[in-house]
């Protein structure tokens, strides 16, 4: 009963913190857009690129004449450049800037040292077992009111309490690749942001390109540069957009997995001692050299209680 009430427990947090994840994502993505709109509302200045951005862009120099207008340039301000790459693309890096930097924040929280392997529980929880002042029930007992993953792995030996060695590591191995899974599962997440980010700005490159032709094709604008600029600006723009998520994304996604790999080894060399604490041939080692101790102390108190005979002998 014990084991199915904990396995619940952790079944419902698992949902809770999904579920509440994928609130928060879609709160903070559609509180990014609605802000993205405003400021644009407020900016009613901003235009399009290759559109002149005051009616004095085009002063009248004469009689029917007019200066060109002046070409505006790849937009470097955040509204700008929204505006160049078009919504699609927009509300696509958005939303894996998003995913990316909660994940990072989630993976950072779960993956504290301190939460994974607690040092005083491990600490006090093998001293007990060293000195033979805890039994196989009291152990489950203690692992299952921490909660740790550390204390998750313990209690998959414990449940093997004087069995042969193989078995208790195998117990083990198996609650510690239970634990890794859990641990990894944010990684996969960052991966995707990494991975697909540069391929959606390759997509908007080759979008961009293909608006760029359609115009040469369409306006024959070949040697007028403001009527490609749109394209050209979208397929740069979103190129340098999905880099810019994808770098960091992947900076990080290098960073947890060592870490991980960091908390396993340590992890593996606990439940190691473990098995040398708890196995079968262990407590047979323990017990043969304890039954000599046992027997020199009833020989010296053996020999202390028999009297002795000091009188002179007839």
């Amino acid at each position: 009963m014990v084991n199915l009430h904990s396995v619940n427990t952790l079944k419902s947090r698992e949902r809770t913190s999904v579920t509440t994840r994928i609130f928060v994502m879609v709160i903070v993505a559609v509180a990014l857009l609605i802000t993205c709109q405003l400021m644009a509302q407020e900016n009613p200045s901003s235009s399009p690129l290759g559109a002149p951005t005051s009616p004095t862009a085009a002063p009248v120099l004469g009689a029917g004449t007019t200066a060109p207008a002046a070409p505006s340039g790849i937009p470097t301000d955040p509204l700008g450049i929204a505006d160049a790459m078009g919504r699609p693309f927009t509300i696509a890096f958005i939303l894996a800037s998003v995913i990316g930097v909660w994940s990072v924040v989630e993976r950072l929280v779960i993956l504290r040292r301190r939460r994974v392997i607690p040092k005083a529980f491990v600490e006090r929880f093998l001293m007990h077992l060293r000195a033979g002042r805890m039994d196989k029930n009291e152990a489950i007992a203690i692992c299952h009111q921490n909660q740790s993953p550390m204390a998750d792995v313990f209690m998959h030996g414990v449940r093997k309490w004087g069995r042969p060695s193989v078995e208790v590591e195998q117990a083990v191995l198996d609650g510690g690749e239970r634990q890794v899974t859990q641990l990894k599962k944010g990684l996969r997440v960052l991966n995707g942001v990494s991975t697909l980010s540069p391929l959606i700005g390759l997509l908007g490159t080759v979008v961009g390109m293909i608006r760029s032709f359609n115009d040469i094709a369409i306006a024959g604008a070949m040697g007028q540069t403001q009527t490609l600029a749109n394209g050209i600006a979208l397929a740069l723009l979103t190129t340098a957009v999905g880099l810019l998520i994808a770098i960091p994304a992947m900076a990080a996604y290098l960073y947890l997995a060592g870490r991980i790999d960091s908390i396993v080894m340590e992890m593996d060399r606990l439940g190691q001692e473990l098995v040398n604490l708890i196995s079968a041939e262990a407590l047979r080692e323990r017990a043969v050299v304890v039954a000599p101790k046992s027997e020199l102390t009833q020989a010296a108190t053996a020999q202390a209680a028999r009297p002795r005979n000091l009188g002179p002998e007839k």
